[in-house]
């Protein structure tokens, strides 16, 4: 597959970009997939780190790096880390896309949080579950968005093999649990049925 492909998650990659601090020497992209974030993420910092729990996404990705750059690709669950590759405080910025939900919440924001150096900066992209009927009826305001960006990308598309689950929290527990783990954190819900959390360490 290309590096071109458009789908919900990659539709939000310029969000994550643009948090990126000046000057951000260490980057880590946590559930990385086949490294397409990350590898744009390596035109904004010195070095970037992808890791992933599942190793046919990394082989994707190692397979998709360019020789020579500045990204490094783990097989790992970054909370499980006997040895002590994610040390905590290393990194000037974090971001997970549609990959919190596969997760247990409070256990990875948390971890994300330890993982930044002081005034580094934590972007998660993230997918919830419809409770409310207001809820029901903003994400039917997403339907025709998504239509004409799909077909303007022709169609949506992802890496083949890649691991999906649906969400259990609802939109309304990830935003209330997001305020109390990371205090002063922003929360927006957004048009393709996605949520972003931007927080930066004191």
């Amino acid at each position: 597959m290309p590096d071109d492909y458009w789908n919900h998650n990659v539709h939000y990659h310029p969000l994550v970009l643009g948090a990126v601090p000046e000057g951000c020497g260490e980057a880590l992209d946590i559930g990385c997939g086949d490294g397409l974030l990350a590898r744009k993420l390596a035109g904004r910092a010195r070095h970037v780190t992808g890791v992933d729990r599942s190793p046919e996404m990394i082989r994707l990705a190692r397979e998709r790096d360019v020789p020579g750059g500045e990204v490094t690709f783990v097989a790992a669950d970054f909370l499980d880390d006997p040895r002590g590759r994610f040390p905590a405080g290393k990194y000037d910025f974090v971001s997970a896309v549609a990959v919190v939900h596969h997760m247990d919440f409070g256990a990875a924001v948390t971890g994300m949080a330890r993982l930044l150096a002081p005034g580094g900066r934590l972007v998660i992209v993230g997918l919830a579950r419809n409770r409310t009927a207001s809820d029901w009826l903003i994400s039917g305001a997403g339907v025709p968005a998504s239509l004409v960006r799909a077909r303007r990308h022709g169609g949506k598309g992802h890496p083949a093999g890649m691991p999906m689950e649906d969400p259990d929290m609802s939109w309304g527990q990830v935003r209330d649990a997001a305020r109390r783990l990371l205090p002063g954190c922003r929360f927006r819900r957004h048009l393709l049925w996605r949520y972003s959390i931007v927080w930066q360490r004191p």
